[in-house]
């Protein structure tokens, strides 16, 4: 394991407390599936990654496993049952080592753990007497599979006393409370996640040139993802240059990069399961040409204002208003609507939706054990307050696709996205990627430094 935070095993088994505590006011249990292999072509696999609510909760890595979570009567002593795979020594010769039942208890505090095999025949017990049951319902049809006939059990034994559970709730809307506010562990690792992933974009800043390809630059950034430690990028990372910054989700990173071209970065490291999510756009050149650093200009002002909002009590539409009261200002500065400057245009821009021409996307998501992490962004019908602990992206953009016939031609075929992680403080919000150079004199002082 590569040194730096870990969470340990107590840190586990305080979340699966946590949510215990919601079980018991249910007289529920938690019944997850760790994930299954997936096929890449023919008979080979894709690299397991286990399913994010199992490892937050379990720390285990293994694909195929299951866990069951039911709290004890009145409060009693809570139960963790893990199925994994037994060990065979012939199996493990070729894929890798199994912790086992045995490994399952001495390594990750299950209260007991049994081998796969018998998930059928020992889970009716677990659940014998419970109300509702909480799981990943329509994910994974082998659990899916193993619970009816766990139900259908029970329903057949009830004149001997067995009460089988009476409804299903949703896993993730019990988990994902859970993981939204960091707990001290899912923080430092969460920390850990972003300084990579800072690493990796300031590498790209020093060592890309015009000419390389945008899969040469994706390379240098992924590979100092990996050498200090990350499993790998958080998600697939985006590296267009040009014209290709303007595609929001753009993964393809195999143009070459012209000299005067903008590059947007979107990546993020994975640390422990936790990913970071960064953008950085900024001209390979060197230099900001006078209409990218106009353009520019007005989406740092957008991600500062939306910063400043990102504290206690507030929320994420106050967030994207605050953004868009300025990027909305910098699309009737710049005239990037034509036919539309002078007084009043800001607000026609804001009020008639026009903006979103240019900007199409809301400004922040949760970010934790996945990029677009769980949790609810409303409560009663009104937008989440934001709280202490929870942490989301500020990312701002302005798109001016090549082929947008109605904005000026010098602005055309440049894309600029600014995504900083951000913690809510009760003192304020702290930039967790602070680090990343985003300011003007910073990038260019940086660009192609080696």
């Amino acid at each position: 394991m590569p040194a730096g935070p870990h969470p340990s095993v107590e840190a586990y088994a305080q979340r699966r407390a946590r949510v215990a505590t919601q079980l018991q006011r249910e007289s529920g249990a938690l019944v997850l599936f760790g994930g299954a292999l997936q096929t890449r072509a023919n008979d080979t696999e894709f690299r397991f990654r286990p399913d994010s609510d199992f490892h937050y909760l379990t720390g285990l890595e293994e694909p195929g496993a299951v866990m069951v979570l039911r709290p004890g009567p009145d409060g009693g002593d809570l139960r963790f049952s893990l199925f994994v795979r037994a060990r065979d020594r012939d199996a493990e010769i070729w894929s890798g080592r199994r912790i086992g039942p045995i490994g399952a208890v001495e390594q990750f505090g299950a209260s007991e753990a049994f081998a796969l095999a018998e998930l059928d025949e020992r889970l009716p017990a677990l659940l014998d007497g419970c109300e509702t049951v909480y799981l990943p319902i329509g994910r994974w049809s082998s659990l899916d599979a193993s619970l009816a006939k766990a139900v259908s059990s029970l329903r057949r034994r009830n004149r001997d006393g067995r009460t089988p559970p009476l409804r299903y709730g949703e896993a993730a809307d019990l988990i994902g409370e859970d993981r939204l506010v960091k707990d001290a562990a899912g923080l430092a690792s969460l920390r850990q996640a972003i300084d990579i992933t800072v690493a990796g974009h300031t590498a790209t800043m020093r060592q890309a040139k015009p000419g390389m390809w945008e899969y040469e630059i994706e390379a240098l950034l992924e590979y100092e993802f990996r050498r200090r430690g990350s499993t790998g990028p958080g998600y697939g990372s985006i590296v267009g240059s040009g014209d290709n910054a303007t595609v929001l989700h753009y993964v393809d990173n195999r143009d070459r990069v012209r000299d005067g071209d903008v590059i947007l970065i979107d990546a993020g490291a994975e640390w422990d399961y936790f990913s970071g999510d960064i953008t950085r756009s900024w001209p390979v050149s060197g230099k900001f040409s006078g209409e990218q650093r106009a353009v520019y200009e007005v989406v740092l002002a957008a991600n500062l204002a939306g910063i400043e909002r990102a504290v206690v009590g507030s929320n994420i539409d106050a967030i994207h208003e605050a953004c868009l009261d300025v990027l909305c200002e910098g699309i009737a500065e710049l005239g990037l609507i034509e036919s539309l400057t002078g007084p009043g245009a800001a607000a026609q821009i804001r009020e008639e939706g026009l903006y979103k021409r240019f900007y199409m996307h809301r400004t922040s998501h949760w970010l934790g054990v996945d990029v677009h992490d769980a949790g609810r962004y409303t409560l009663g019908g009104k937008p989440r307050a934001l709280a202490p602990n929870h942490v989301l992206t500020v990312e701002p953009a302005l798109y001016i696709a090549g082929d947008q016939r109605d904005a000026p031609e010098r602005f055309r075929g440049l894309g600029v996205r600014i995504e900083d992680d951000v913690l809510v403080r009760a003192e304020g919000p702290e930039i967790l990627s602070a680090a990343a150079p985003k300011q003007i004199d910073d990038l260019e002082a940086i660009i192609g430094s080696g």
